[in-house]
């Protein structure tokens, strides 16, 4: 059976979601280009904290369209809107002001594409609102920027028209919005700087996995529980590749059954080719196979979650945890960026 995954809607929120990280490091370039031009000394400061949640927002992006697992170039037109917006910002001609406003209106672009794709993923699959969860805080964060870039075209328009600072109340009332907006978000929003820490990566593959077994077991739909399949068998091959290149040998010191955890993964390896090979028109029979990868994935996943999060958290300081966590991204990256070149061969 083909592991490729044929479904139109989740390739176009993986198109979605790499537009996204195209506008959002245009977003990060516009900001510096913007500090430098800047010389109230408040809007500069407010810049740069943009600059600052704009660049964590980006590795959380990076995060969910690793999560997600399908991989996609940003369409023509987003790349050729980006070469617009960055010649404009670079003309010296241009008026900050209007430099601030496109970059207020690529703000609440990127606020909707998230809205969007979040909307999207509760439509096509749970596992997708899953992967993408990470994204919530990231669009309320950008409904907050918009809120207070209102702000800066308001001081900048005062001051190009009259010469002279808009009255000092603005920026209060500004805070005001944003109380607002938080209240409004609830414990959705996320104000926190941290990085996805290993423990949390690992545990975020866990239940997308647990929530497409939910799926494959909701349907007997032949198409579908190909599709779903299709995921989880790409899912968990990055997933124990990565593991084993990056996280099990950290681990190894501290964790006497290490190997253990190895053999669990190459038995589901095996299992997984069986199920690929499998014909999945003859549903019970496919349906049941995947229900014995359940059994083993869930015991590893137990074992992982009980015994070796807590040894990690014991033994590995705070930067070293971030810095597994970092390179468990990028070799899932890597080896997703290595199964499409083969499968598109």
């Amino acid at each position: 059976m083909s592991i490729t995954l044929e479904d139109n809607k989740r390739k176009a929120i993986a198109v979605k979601l790499a537009d996204m990280k195209a506008t959002q490091n245009l977003l990060i370039a516009n900001e510096q280009t913007l500090i430098k031009a800047c010389e109230d000394g408040e809007i500069s400061d407010r810049l740069q904290g943009f600059l600052t949640d704009d660049q964590k927002n980006l590795g959380i992006i990076d995060t969910v369209i690793i999560q997600y697992g399908i991989k996609a170039e940003p369409k023509p037109s987003m790349l050729e809107e980006i070469k617009e917006i960055e010649m404009m910002m670079q003309d010296s001609e241009i008026p900050l002001f209007e430099k601030v406003a496109k970059h207020e209106l690529l703000k609440h672009t990127q606020a909707i594409s998230g809205l969007l794709v979040h909307k999207a993923g509760q439509v096509v699959g749970a596992d997708i609102a899953v992967a993408i969860a990470p994204l919530n805080a990231v669009n309320f964060e950008n409904r907050g920027h918009e809120e207070q870039l209102k702000g800066m075209m308001e001081c900048l328009s005062t001051l190009e028209l009259t010469g002279k600072p808009s009255d000092n109340g603005l920026w209060s009332r500004v805070q005001d919005s944003l109380a607002a907006l938080s209240g409004m978000a609830g414990g959705i929003i996320s104000h926190s700087d941290d990085e996805i820490g290993i423990c949390e990566l690992i545990r975020l593959d866990h239940i997308k996995v647990s929530t497409l077994f939910d799926e494959i077991k909701g349907t007997n739909n032949p198409q579908k529980l190909k599709e779903y399949f299709a995921q989880v068998y790409q899912d968990l091959s990055a997933h124990s590749q990565a593991e084993e290149e990056v996280v099990y040998p950290i681990v190894r010191p501290h964790y006497e059954d290490i190997q253990q955890l190895y053999d669990e993964q190459a038995q589901m390896k095996q299992m997984l080719e069986q199920i690929k090979a499998m014909n999945c028109e003859d549903t019970v029979a496919f349906k049941d196979a995947i229900k014995r990868l359940m059994v083993a994935v869930k015991a590893h996943v137990s074992e992982e979650e009980k015994d070796m999060f807590p040894l990690i958290q014991n033994n590995l300081g705070d930067e070293q945890q971030k810095q597994l966590a970092t390179d468990f991204k990028t070799a899932k990256s890597q080896i997703q960026d290595q199964r499409l070149v083969a499968a598109s061969r």
